[in-house]
């Protein structure tokens, strides 16, 4: 799959010296689902709005399908949609209008059948006009949306699109990203409903203070950081792990009625724990149930965060 994005060591330091990115480098592939994640003021917001020409670099490249964003913008900007996370929109302009314009501002001819596709797609047909001061909350997100897609960008950057919106709106838009991903469009998207992402992305980026900490196929890195648990329920609880038990780093569940062993994934058959359950039961304990539980996503993501914070602090 062939390189659509190729950002190289780019740095954005702004006037008062705040330094919000930080050397970040990142190819994004042509029809992928990039999950762009990171705590607020990692620098997402800042990465895209330097892709999208919003924000200008300190130093650094980007190429958007060939073309560079600072000495071919037109040719780079017209590839590029961008869904931001702030609402900004004419009060006074209506829906159909106010989504004909954007098209326009790309150079692009005028489309009513396509402009009248995308509306409907987005429930907003009916609503066509409607002055934006009009609408919801939840409606004037879907205009966004609907201008973003208005002149058929190849790349779609998706800045936190379904925050705060309704079930419904989250349903549409997820709905409209598989059906761009089959059209060959390429989607950047950062979010804070982690299983979001686990749901539809194909790679994974974690980005913190302005750095980029790891790009990795999803299923890969779940795979290889994924960890798993095993939560034996004890029919009668414990004030303590006995001490016959105390090689297998056990935690002892709140309440003290349940004991919890991680282990590796990648370990495959040798897990140790056949060899545990025998030992609990040895030890006189009786077990009522046992259970386990995959990492998701938002685990490997909180983990990486603050492993990363905690080798801050050591340097400090």
């Amino acid at each position: 799959m062939a390189d659509i994005v190729t950002i190289r060591d780019l740095k954005k330091v702004y006037a008062e010296g705040f330094e919000a990115l930080k050397g970040v480098s990142l190819t994004i592939r042509e029809g992928e689902i990039l999950a762009l994640l990171g705590p607020n003021g990692a620098g997402k917001t800042t990465l895209i709005s330097t892709v999208c020409g919003i924000t200008m670099p300190t130093s650094g490249s980007v190429i958007v399908s060939g073309h560079d964003i600072e000495t071919d913008y037109r040719a780079a900007r017209s590839l590029i949609g961008l869904v931001p996370q702030e609402i900004a929109l004419e009060p006074f302009e209506t829906v159909i209008r106010t989504v004909r314009f954007s098209r326009g501002l790309f150079g692009r001819t005028r489309d009513d059948a396509l402009v009248e596709k995308i509306l409907t797609r987005l429930s907003l047909w009916d609503k066509r006009d409607s002055e934006l001061k009009q609408l919801s909350g939840g409606m004037r997100r879907r205009v966004l949306i609907a201008k973003a897609l208005v002149h058929e960008p190849r790349v779609l950057f998706l800045d936190e699109p379904t925050a705060g919106v309704d079930v419904e709106l989250r349903r549409d838009m997820w709905r409209i990203v598989e059906d761009m991903k089959a059209e060959g469009v390429t989607i950047i998207l950062t979010t804070h409903y982690i299983e979001e992402a686990e749901a539809i992305a194909d790679r994974v980026a974690v980005i913190n203070d302005g750095q980029i900490l790891l790009v990795e196929d999803k299923a890969d890195l779940m795979r290889q950081m994924g960890r798993k648990e095993i939560i034996v329920h004890l029919k009668d609880p414990v004030t303590a792990i006995p001490d016959s038990l105390s090689g297998y780093d056990l935690d002892l569940g709140e309440g003290g009625d349940r004991l919890i062993y991680g282990y590796d994934t990648r370990s495959g058959d040798r897990t140790g724990i056949t060899a545990l359950l025998n030992d609990v039961a040895a030890a006189g304990l009786v077990l009522r149930d046992v259970e386990t539980r995959q990492s998701s996503l938002e685990d490997i993501f909180v983990d990486l965060v603050a492993a990363e914070e905690h080798k801050k602090e050591g340097a400090a």
